[in-house]
């Protein structure tokens, strides 16, 4: 029985990064890099249909399309990737029968399988509502507003995040953890989340996961020691098409 979906946002408006979607990698475009990897990990789930990209934009659906995959339009002016991946779900299941559904952000081009693994680990927990995971900080990336770091509360190395913020936090000290934008959540506090608005800690820090924070809900978190590659910027974009020449 179907039970657990990944659904991948992608849109064409990146501000830092125009036309990310069809950013080409070694031939191929970055979006289809990420839906290949989805495709290879729920072709080993037996509770697992073929990954879903959900995208504003025709020629990301024709791509998707031309790979053998499914990508469903939602609307452009949609505020966030949640809100994407939301609308997308209940149009391919207006039955509900999906329970957990994974986010996988569109420009993470090699995202290994046991990465998707660990940010499901957490929801074995009942009281935890969505789930993520997250790496040791390098130094070097602690000012970097568009690292986003983790102020968490771990027991090895599983625990639930505190805080967001992409100024370095904790200050003065401590372990430091940057954010992977990948995302478990249980579809009712999926739900839940978009029908709330954006709280005062999400506007001021330009970070939708605050949001679920405000509204009392746990986020598991799973050290990974395997971070993806994340492309944010040209300079992603460049290290990305280095390791494919």
């Amino acid at each position: 029985m179907t039970s657990c979906l990944i659904v991948i946002p992608a849109r064409r408006a990146s501000q830092r990064l125009p036309d990310k979607p069809l950013a080409d990698i070694g031939g191929v475009p970055m979006i289809v890099r990420v839906w290949r990897c989805a495709q290879a990990y729920a072709a080993h789930r037996k509770d697992m249909p073929s990954p879903l990209v959900a995208c504003d934009d025709q020629a990301v659906a024709t791509l998707i399309a031309q790979a053998g995959g499914q990508a469903l339009l939602t609307d452009p002016d949609l505020p966030s990737g949640s809100d994407r991946v939301f609308q997308a779900l209940e149009r391919f299941d207006p039955k509900r029968r999906i329970k957990t559904i994974i986010n996988l952000q569109g420009d993470m081009p090699f995202i290994e399988p046991s990465v998707i693994d660990e940010t499901l680990r957490p929801l074995q927990d009942p009281s935890v509502d969505l789930a993520t995971v997250v790496t040791p900080l390098e130094m070097a990336a602690a000012e970097m507003p568009q690292v986003v770091k983790v102020a968490a509360e771990l027991t090895g190395k599983t625990g639930r995040a505190l805080y967001f913020s992409r100024a370095r936090i904790p200050y003065g000290g401590g372990r430091l953890f940057h954010h992977i934008g990948v995302y478990a959540w249980r579809r009712a506090s999926l739900a839940r989340f978009i029908a709330a608005p954006p709280s005062q800690t999400e506007q001021a820090e330009q970070l939708e996961q605050l949001r679920a924070l405000a509204l009392g809900m746990k986020i598991g978190i799973q050290v990974t020691d395997t971070p993806p590659l994340s492309v944010d910027v040209p300079a992603d974009l460049e290290r990305a098409r280095a390791l494919v020449c």
